[in-house]
C-alpha cells in the first residue's frame, strides 16, 4: 500500500484536533475485520477531549463565518481534488478497515469528492430573500450558521456518510466536531483530516475524534455544539434525539430502514433478480438503504426466488482485499450472531432457505429466504447482512399494504412495465426515497436524502436540504432612523 498521503507517522496515536494531538482518553487499536491484524492506532476521544474540541471550535467558528465565502468554496474544491488525487491510496485503507470490496471503496472516493464539490457551491449560493413590510422600514430574511455542528456517522460507508454531513456544514460557515464510528475511524475520520489540513482549513475549524458512545453523549449534551447531525441506527438515533431535545439543540436524524422492492408481474425476471441481489447484498446488506424485503407477484415469485437464489450461490465471500470476492466481512461477530438469529427464526416459522444461511466467521453467505411473512423478524427487522427476504402479494393493494407495514420510512423501488401503475403505488408508499424501476440503494449529493418515521425525524440532508439543515433564518428589520412609542 502506498502511504504517502497517509503517512501514518503523521497520526498513529493521535486525534485531530487543531492539530494531530493525543487525547485524553488514551489510543484504539483499528482492526481488520477480515482477519482480525491491526490496522493502526488511533486516538479515542472520551468527554474531557469532546469538551475540549467543542470550545475550540467555538472560539473559531465566527471568524470562519467571515472568511470569504469563495474562499471558504476553494477550500473544499481543494479537498475534493485531494481526495481524488489519492483515491486509489485511499480506497485501500476503505477496504481493509470497513471490510468493502474495491469497487465500493471507489465509489466512496468519487461519490465523496462529489458531496465535497457540492457543498462548496452552497458557500456562495443566495442566502437570503427580501419580505414585504407593514411600514416603512426595510425587511429581510438571511440563513446564517449555527455555530458549532456536532457530526456522528457510521462504519458501514464510513467516508461518505461523514463528509456528507461536514462539507455543507464548513462551507455554510459552521464549525464541526466530528466523532466517527471507533471502528472505521481512519476511513470516516483521518482521511478527512487530511484532506481538509492539506486543502488549508485553518485549524479549530474540524476536529475529528472518534470515540464510544460517552463521547457521542457529550457531543450532545455540550453548549457550545448548536446542531447535531447523526447517522446510524433507531436505536442511537433514539437516544441522540432525546439528547438533543433536553438540550434544546437541532437534531438531523437519517437512521436505518426495512425499504421494500416490489417486483409486478410484468417483469423481466432476470433483471429483477439482479436489481434484487444488487440491493440485498452490496455491502454485505450493511446500509441502510438496502432492499431488505423483495414483494414479488404471486405469478412471477417462483421464477424470481430461483433466479435469486442462483445468483447468490454464485457471490463468493472472503477477503475483499484479495480482489477475488464479493461480498467481505460482516463488521462484528455480534453482527452475524443478530443476522443468524434472524435467519433461523424465519426458518422455524416456516420460511424456505434457498441460499446461504451459513457462515464462516465473519463471512456471511449470500441468503435467500422465500416465503416471508408479517410475524418473522425477517419480515419486521432491519437485518445490516446480506438476506434476502422474498414476500409475495396478489393485487396491487396488497403490496402497498405490506411495503407499508414497516415502521421504516426510508426508501423503496418499483419495478414494471407500466408507468402508471408504478406511480400510483409509488404514490401511496411511506417513504423519503422513491425508486421506479430501479432497487433502493442509491444516494448523491443532489438529492434531499432521509427517511420517516424509524428512518428518521423528517430532515434531509444532500441537494437543496443542506441550506436547510446547516443554516437557520434570522430576520432583519432597518429603519432609517429610530421613531418614538406611545409609552
Amino acid at each position: 500500500m502506498n502511504h504517502d498521503f497517509l503517512n501514518s507517522a503523521l497520526w498513529s496515536g493521535f486525534a485531530y484536533a487543531s492539530g494531530w494531538r493525543q487525547t485524553k482518553a488514551g489510543t484504539i487499536q483499528v482492526i481488520d475485520p477480515s482477519n482480525g491484524a491491526d490496522i493502526a492506532s488511533v486516538g479515542f476521544g472520551g468527554p474531557e477531549d469532546i469538551a475540549r474540541a467543542a470550545k475550540e471550535a467555538k472560539a473559531a467558528q465566527k471568524s470562519w463565518a467571515a472568511t470569504v465565502p469563495a474562499e471558504r468554496a476553494k477550500i473544499l474544491n481543494r479537498a475534493a481534488d485531494l481526495l481524488e488525487e489519492h483515491g486509489a491510496e485511499l480506497a485501500d485503507w476503505i477496504v481493509r478497515e470497513s471490510g468493502s470490496i474495491h469497487p465500493k471503496a471507489m465509489i466512496e472516493i468519487e461519490h465523496g469528492a462529489l458531496f465535497i464539490r457540492h457543498a462548496a457551491t452552497l458557500a456562495t449560493a443566495s442566502s437570503g430573500t427580501f419580505l414585504p413590510g407593514m411600514d416603512e422600514r426595510t425587511n429581510y430574511a438571511r440563513r446564517v450558521p449555527h455555530g458549532v455542528v456536532g457530526v456522528i456517522s457510521p462504519f458501514n460507508f464510513p467516508l461518505v456518510l461523514s463528509v456528507r454531513s461536514i462539507a455543507p456544514a464548513l462551507a455554510l460557515g459552521n464549525t464541526v466536531v466530528h466523532k466517527p464510528d471507533p471502528r472505521t475511524p481512519i476511513s470516516g475520520g483521518i482521511i478527512i483530516a487530511r484532506i481538509f489540513e492539506e486543502a488549508g482549513l485553518p485549524q479549530g475549524v474540524l476536529h475529528v475524534i472518534p470515540g464510544g458512545a460517552d463521547a457521542g453523549e457529550a457531543l450532545c449534551t455540550d453548549p457550545h455544539v448548536a446542531m447535531i447531525s447523526f447517522t446510524g441506527s433507531s436505536r442511537g438515533g433514539s437516544k441522540v434525539g432525546e439528547l438533543c431535545g433536553k438540550h434544546l439543540k437541532k437534531v438531523q436524524l437519517e437512521l436505518g430502514g426495512k425499504n421494500a422492492l416490489i417486483l409486478l408481474d410484468d417483469v423481466d425476471i432476470d433483471i429483477a433478480a439482479s436489481n434484487a441481489a444488487w440491493g440485498a447484498f452490496m455491502h454485505q446488506g450493511q446500509i441502510c438503504m438496502a432492499t431488505g424485503l423483495i414483494l414479488a407477484q404471486s405469478g412471477i415469485a417462483d421464477a424470481l426466488a430461483d433466479r435469486l437464489a442462483t445468483r447468490a450461490s454464485h457471490l463468493p465471500v472472503g477477503d475483499p482485499s484479495s480482489n477475488q470476492v464479493a461480498l467481505g466481512p460482516i463488521i462484528s461477530d455480534a453482527q452475524v450472531v443478530s443476522i443468524q438469529a434472524i435467519v433461523d427464526d424465519a426458518l422455524e416459522k416456516g420460511a424456505k432457505l434457498l441460499a446461504g444461511g451459513t457462515h464462516d466467521g465473519r463471512f456471511y453467505k449470500a441468503t435467500v429466504l422465500a416465503g416471508v411473512k408479517p410475524g418473522m423478524r425477517a419480515f419486521e427487522e432491519e437485518i445490516f447482512g446480506p438476506v434476502a427476504c422474498i414476500a409475495t402479494f396478489d393485487t396491487d393493494e396488497e403490496a402497498v399494504e405490506l411495503a407499508n407495514h414497516s415502521d421504516y420510512g426510508l426508501a423503496a423501488g418499483v419495478i414494471t412495465n407500466n408507468m402508471g401503475r408504478a406511480m400510483k403505488i409509488g404514490d401511496q408508499l411511506n417513504v423519503g426515497q422513491l425508486h421506479i424501476n430501479d432497487q433502493t440503494v442509491n444516494g448523491g449529493p443532489y438529492a434531499p436524502f432521509g427517511g420517516r418515521g424509524k428512518s428518521g425525524n423528517g430532515s434531509r440532508m444532500g441537494g437543496p436540504a443542506d441550506i436547510e439543515e446547516f443554516t437557520q433564518w434570522q430576520w432583519v428589520s432597518v429603519k432609517q432612523a429610530a421613531t418614538p412609542y406611545p409609552f
